[in-house]
């Protein structure tokens, strides 16, 4: 599974969905998208995001996306990993 976090400074949302991913033992790619342009540029122009975090994940060639901190969608994610 690959799992990337869009996170920005001081973003509460961002450090609560890395917490959780944290928690469960998972250890996500993280991507301060203050310092990276074309991480911004990305999930801005490309997913069409203006709110962080934006997580993204892939197994097995199925991907999913979303912003914002989003505990239905992180508990999935978790559950896709441990199965």
């Amino acid at each position: 599974m690959t799992l990337t976090i869009y996170t920005k400074p001081g973003c509460f949302p961002c450090r609560k969905t890395i917490e959780k991913f944290q928690d469960a033992g998972l250890s996500p790619q993280i991507v301060d998208v203050s310092t990276t342009p074309a991480a911004l540029e990305y999930i801005t122009e490309e997913l069409g995001y203006s709110q962080a975090p934006v997580v993204m994940y892939d197994k097995d060639g199925s991907e999913d996306h979303w912003s914002g901190l989003n505990p239905t969608k992180i508990s999935h994610v978790i559950e896709l990993h441990t199965s």
